[in-house]
């Protein structure tokens, strides 16, 4: 591979080109929404419940948007790769294009890095309803008091399984990922309607310490309900996905993702550009390097606290 295979338009073009081609983590879109923006932050205050079908008595009782919501500010971010003019003159091997590639592959995984932020800090991050994501007293009008944020006790296998981490039984796992989706289908709006009654798809998603049990937990028999069935063959599809950018040990999340609506907000102003000072420029006639620069403005925030269950096993 020649230098004027190398040209700044060929590595752009390159980046682009996998850019395009890498789908990124499969969990994204199952657990966010995805909203364009043209200004520095947007306000969401539809997040909340529409009204429900009612009697007509007394003419139409018309209920608007939330007077307060959760605003997401922009930010900006950025990523500089940068490449010796030298590197380009001797690269025979496609090293260069390597690196490019990677690049695309970071700017692809970071809204799995921002998502998976808001996971962690649920428990002390608020959202639209003035709760923490994952709370044990969320409520709304008629609602009555639920609670995503589960604590449920086991007795775990011993600690050999998985170096110094204890992780629970097969058995275990599956009675929690069933009471973190029976919590789930069982939430209410501000009306006292059910806000989950048609879910059927779950994605349970669990630290790479946790996947060995989760996999087994969704592909076992039902526990103690008899040897004919199995947790996700009555109508429901139910996934696990391993992040490890998880720092949990002893948590989980559930969250139901065959709705419109998600548990998380994504908001994007610019969307993955790349920038070359290159061929020409003082930085090539000075140092004799390349820099090629990606950017984008946006950010994620808390969309529906109903469409999620965090559970602790202790």
């Amino acid at each position: 591979m020649g230098a004027e295979t190398l040209s700044s338009r060929a590595i752009i073009g390159k980046f682009y080109a996998t850019l395009a081609a890498l789908a990124g983590a499969s969990w994204v879109d199952k657990v966010s929404m995805l909203f364009e923006s043209d200004q520095e932050s947007e306000t969401y205050k539809w997040l909340g419940m529409v009204p429900q079908m009612r009697e007509w008595i007394a003419g139409r009782n018309a209920k608007g948007f939330r007077e307060n919501g959760i605003t997401i500010t922009n930010k900006e971010y950025e990523a500089t790769l940068e490449v010796l003019t030298k590197e380009i003159r001797r690269d025979k091997t496609g090293q260069v294009m390597v690196r490019i590639n990677e690049l695309a592959r970071r700017t692809i995984s970071h809204w799995a890095s921002l998502l998976t932020t808001l996971m962690i800090n649920g428990e002390a991050a608020v959202c639209y309803d003035g709760q923490y994501f994952f709370d044990t007293d969320h409520s709304e009008g008629d609602s009555g008091t639920q609670n995503n944020d589960l604590s449920i006790s086991i007795s775990a296998l011993p600690a050999a399984v998985h170096g110094s981490i204890t992780l629970p039984s097969a058995e275990e796992m599956q009675q929690c990922i069933l009471q973190a989706i029976a919590a789930i289908l069982g939430f209410k709006d501000d009306q006292g309607e059910p806000f989950n009654e048609d879910a059927s798809e779950f994605l349970v998603m669990v630290p790479t310490s946790l996947w060995i049990p989760a996999k087994a937990a969704i592909s076992m028999k039902l526990v103690g309900y008899g040897e004919s069935s199995q947790i996700d063959t009555s109508g429901f599809n139910i996934g696990v996905a391993a992040n490890p950018r998880l720092t949990w040990t002893a948590q989980f999340a559930a969250y139901e993702t065959g709705a419109m609506v998600k548990p998380f907000i994504r908001q994007e102003e610019q969307p993955i550009t790349i920038d070359a000072v290159a061929e020409g420029s003082e930085l090539e006639f000075n140092e004799k390097k390349h820099h090629y620069g990606v950017s984008a403005s946006r950010n994620v925030g808390y969309g529906y606290w109903q469409k999620a269950c965090l559970v602790t096993m202790t």
